[in-house]
């Protein structure tokens, strides 16, 4: 019988589970909203929720799994397996990876979400056979908000899991952030931003990809608040060029699909913020909704060989 893995990524508003093969082949997946409850009883419920969800998948798939990965969002110390904050579900200095193994049954590989996404975005996506891209470069996934995770020289950086929190870092025009700070990039340069901002000026809804099918039809409301993401995005883009020389950024999420035009226009903007430093290369994700069951997949993988080594 084949090794099967079991793969979570935990974000604010859902889960994304899944079942692997150890050949890298996603034979599952399932998608269901992340409970709320209170901050103290978060992380308790999250595991909780994991538990009835491998007990599904394991059943209907008729295996035992040898390991599992599990990438959540919020911040994240990797290496002592623990959810330090989560602003959208409560918990605080969780031992996330302990609980789950021991609601599991199996090793747990436990990391970021984002961070997670990244790695195999670079190992199996864009970076693939891109040995530049894979030792620096920054993910940027722009939707609801924004998330970030820095690759430099071959290193994934996390810095006790505060690092690449771009999404908060303070940008010329920013606005009143969730986080309770003023000036964060995501109030202006995320795909919820955009469309919040379209609402607000206008009191007509929709997302990010209205807004600039309104632009396309003319809409000079629309053409103002796109054209103040761009320059939100690029300001944070140039200080990464200036900080840790990517050679790339890959862009993900809702808004990155927003176009060629798009991607065009980031480009235009970042030249013209920029002198002698490198310019990145700005490219779209190649994993799209499943990069974070397949860094999820990473982290059960590394949980295996661990297990087995130990096991020697």
């Amino acid at each position: 019988m084949s090794e099967h893995f079991l793969l979570f990524d935990v974000g604010g508003t859902d889960i994304k589970a899944g079942l692997a093969n150890t050949n890298g082949d996603i034979l599952q997946v399932l998608r269901e909203p992340t409970r709320k409850t209170a901050p103290e009883e978060s992380a308790a419920e999250l595991v909780t929720q994991l538990g009835e969800i491998s007990r599904r998948l394991t059943a209907e798939s008729g295996t035992t799994p040898v390991s599992a990965g599990l990438a959540v969002c919020g911040l994240v110390d990797p290496e002592n397996g623990i959810g330090i904050f989560s602003a959208n579900l409560g918990w605080r200095d969780a031992p996330l990876q302990a609980m789950a193994r021991e609601t599991l049954g199996v090793p747990v590989g436990f990391g970021h979400d984002v961070a997670m996404a990244a790695r195999a975005e670079l190992e199996l996506g864009s970076g693939a056979k891109d040995a530049a891209l894979r030792r620096n470069a920054v993910v940027m996934v722009i939707g609801t908000g924004i998330a970030n995770a820095l690759m430099v020289d071959g290193r994934l950086i996390s810095a006790g899991g505060y690092a690449g929190e771009l999404g908060h870092a303070q940008v010329p025009g920013g606005l009143p952030c969730a986080c309770g700070a003023t000036g964060c990039l995501e109030t202006l340069g995320s795909a919820g931003a955009i469309a919040k901002r379209y609402l607000a000026a206008t009191g007509k809804r929709g997302g990010a990809r209205e807004v600039f099918a309104a632009r396309a039809a003319g809409d000079q409301v629309a053409a103002g608040i796109i054209h103040d993401a761009i320059e939100a995005l690029t300001f944070t883009m140039a200080q990464l060029c200036s900080s840790v020389a990517p050679e790339g950024i890959v862009l993900g999420g809702g808004l990155a699909q927003a176009g060629p035009s798009f991607f065009a226009e980031l480009r235009e903007s970042l030249h013209r913020r920029l002198s002698f430093h490198r310019e990145p290369r700005l490219i779209p994700a190649h994993l799209g909704a499943d990069a974070g069951l397949q860094g999820a997949m990473i982290l059960a993988g590394d949980a295996a060989g661990r297990s087995a080594r130990i096991a020697l």
